[in-house]
């Protein structure tokens, strides 16, 4: 549950390209792309000097028929023959790229050669699901991190040459990330909560022995967010609210912490990527403006100067490995764009003509004379590319969309806006069925994104498109506390969870219904995790605006929620309380909040879907909710993955849960057919 979602960072040469939280919020809601949707990333950076150019693919238009048609229907198999494909490492040799594929229907650890071919695998489990961090950096070892059945207890392990596993980071009830390398490659760092439950210390670990050593032990509660290649600096980050962080500077040598972003007023500070002499900090700030922009702080000299800045927030800011270029991203209206420039004159690196679609997880080979990246599309899941800079040739090496459906039958998202009741205006990214006219009215679904803070942007997904090719439209709705639209609109719901964002969802079914092509009795309401809660507080306290709910892993109880929060959230606490309601201070303002306090009011259909082993939505957060409205003879299917958490990773769970999904909104939103 985090409004810190906007602060996802990616580092220079960290787990190379792989993404990393650059804040302590986790996030409480990844929302319901877990299902089966892969949900567009962020980037960013660039020089005061020479102003890059935006990095974007063709846009390749579908092709629009004479009159409204029934796409070809796919069924859920179909679409869950899509791989899903994330992470690019490149090995010492610079020949092969690790990433992370379900192509066997759990994610596992793969490598590809930069020339092509068929994936290797590096790991074949059928229970756990495997993701790339990286290779080491002077020979064919292998990082990857796993937890248990999705309850977040993530370990980090090494796959030796001779292909056995060894557990980095062993013992119970600990969790364990990756954060990067020193500049030699004889030494990595890695952060665990093992000493203390509440907060991460940070070890240097040998690359060869595996020794390790504690180089910052936190106990304050601050979050590790980055560390310079020299390993003489680590940039910590402090919570305040969710809108007002700091950026502290910690010296590994003296052990002495310096606070770095003194502020007035609500700001938020991030840090975003040490330069690679570690002369500079690189960090995102909003101080002074509603949206982020990238600074760097002087580590010799303690100034402070702007570096870049948009029209959007930055989202990310990297270095490639050695330095020679710079990549930046910007989130422009739920779309990402990419900039990437050589950093010795600023000049942007200009790439060839690209599909349709969004190029997204750059990644630098150790010399930079590869860039791995992915491109993704509304019509087209991220596939993994490689550039080579000598010779200017793009190679695709992954093709991840099903082979059984055609991309001329799915439809492009695109961006809509309406003013919600008190002249806000509220953007969402919009799906509408090919078969939808004024004459062929469809059933529509209101999609509320995870957090509070997080976003719904335009790219593939599977959720999405296999609701729009069965004849649904679907509205992504970014109320009101959603990232990337400025300071003012993410803060404008706190402390209002229940009402203002809910009036948000309220005037969206509004506009759904004004189109002329929705059928204003047949629309729905449907999220994960916070969009799951916001799905109940839709049911419960507006139970005339939907005619069905489906809750995924949603908060019905704030009170049980904020108490049962992981020890690992200790850090921002008080920032999550500021933000939805101190359980012991605001009792009743949280008991007003929490939908199961008012399931009586409860009288259309709902179906609620749960992992057993989720450690930020407990599963009696469901098991009550459900219980609760059985009582009032309402319709409720309940399904409860055991070996899934806080979202779904297998493929077997993400096509029953999608299929029953689409079975139940048939039912009530296409009665007859």
């Amino acid at each position: 549950m985090t409004k810190m979602n906007a602060r996802i960072g990616t580092r220079t040469a960290a787990p190379d390209g792989i993404r990393r939280l650059a804040s302590a919020f986790m996030g409480l809601c990844l929302g319901a792309a877990a299902l089966l949707a892969a949900l567009p990333a962020h980037a960013a950076d660039s020089p005061a000097a020479g102003k890059p150019t935006q990095v974007r693919a063709t846009k390749v238009a579908p092709a629009a028929p004479a009159s409204p048609r029934p796409a070809k229907r796919y069924t859920i198999e179909q679409f869950m023959a899509t791989t899903a494909v994330s992470g690019a490492s490149f090995s010492a040799d610079e020949k092969r790229i690790l990433f992370s594929s379900n192509a066997s229907g759990i994610f596992n650890v793969y490598s590809v050669s930069v020339d092509g071919g068929e994936p290797v695998a590096l790991t074949s489990s059928k229970t756990d699901s495997h993701y790339a961090v990286g290779y080491f950096r002077h020979d064919d070892r292998v990082l990857y991190t796993r937890d248990q059945g999705g309850n977040e207890q993530n370990h980090l392990y090494v796959r030796e040459l001779d292909g056995t596993e060894r557990d980095l980071t062993p013992g119970d009830k600990l969790k364990a990330q990756f954060l990067d390398w020193h500049d030699d490659g004889q030494s990595f760092y890695v952060s665990t909560n093992e000493r203390d439950a509440r907060y991460f210390d940070l070890y240097r670990y040998d690359a060869k022995t595996y020794a390790r050593t504690m180089v910052y032990k936190n106990e304050t509660g601050l979050s590790v967010e980055d560390i310079s290649g020299n390993g003489k600096w680590i940039a910590l980050g402090r919570t305040t609210t969710t809108a007002d962080t700091d950026v502290l500077l910690y010296n590994v040598e003296t052990a002495q912490t310096k606070h770095v972003t003194p502020h007035q007023g609500v700001a938020a500070y991030s840090a975003a990527t040490f330069d690679p002499g570690a002369r500079r900090l690189l960090m995102r700030s909003n101080d002074g403006s509603e949206f982020t922009r990238l600074v760097a702080y002087d580590l010799e000299s303690g100034q402070t100067t702007e570096v870049e800045k948009a029209d959007w927030d930055i989202a990310y800011s990297m270095y490639s490995r050695d330095g020679r270029y710079r990549v930046t991203g910007i989130n422009a209206d739920a779309t990402l764009t990419l900039r990437i420039v050589q950093t010795a004159d600023g000049k942007p690196v200009v790439l060839p003509s690209l599909p349709g679609g969004e190029v997204r997880g750059v990644s630098f080979s150790r010399t930079s004379a590869r860039m791995a990246f992915y491109l993704n599309g509304d019509r087209s899941p991220s596939n993994l590319y490689v550039y080579d800079f000598g010779t200017r040739q793009v190679k695709q090496l992954t093709r991840s969309l099903s082979k059984d459906i055609d991309p001329e039958e799915l439809v492009e998202g695109r961006i809509v806006r309406f003013k919600s009741f008190d002249g806000l205006p509220i953007p969402s990214v919009y799906y509408l069925p090919k078969e939808a006219s004024p004459t062929n009215k469809v059933p529509a679904v209101l999609f509320v994104h995870g957090g509070p803070g997080g976003q719904t942007m335009r790219g593939y997904s599977a959720l999405m498109q296999y609701l729009a090719n069965h004849g649904y439209a679907v509205l992504g709705i970014n109320n009101r506390g959603s990232s990337g639209y400025g300071k003012s609109f993410f803060t404008a719901d706190d402390g209002k969870h229940g009402r203002e964002p809910l009036w948000d969802c309220i005037e969206a079914k509004t506009w759904l219904a004004s189109t002329g092509v929705v059928d204003p009795e047949r629309i729905g309401i449907m999220g994960g995790s916070y969009g799951g809660y916001m799905t109940l507080a839709a049911m419960a306290f507006r139970p005339e605006a939907f005619k069905v709910g489906i809750d995924i892993f949603g908060v019905s109880n704030w009170l049980r929620t904020l108490e049962s929060i992981p020890p690992y959230w200790e850090s921002f606490r008080q920032a999550l309380y500021q933000e939805i309601g101190d359980p012991v201070k605001e009792k009743d303002r949280l008991i007003a909040s929490s939908p199961l306090f008012h399931a009586s009011e409860i009288r259309k259909p709902l179906m609620v879907i749960q992992g057993k082993n989720d450690p930020r939505v407990i599963q009696p957060e469901s098991d009550e909710i459900v219980a609760a409205v059985k009582k009032n003879g309402v319709p409720v299917e309940y399904l409860v993955f055991d070996d899934e958490g806080h979202g779904f990773s297998k493929k077997k769970n993400q096509m029953e849960a999608n299929r029953r999904m689409l079975e139940f909104l048939d039912k009530y939103l296409k009665p007859g057919l």
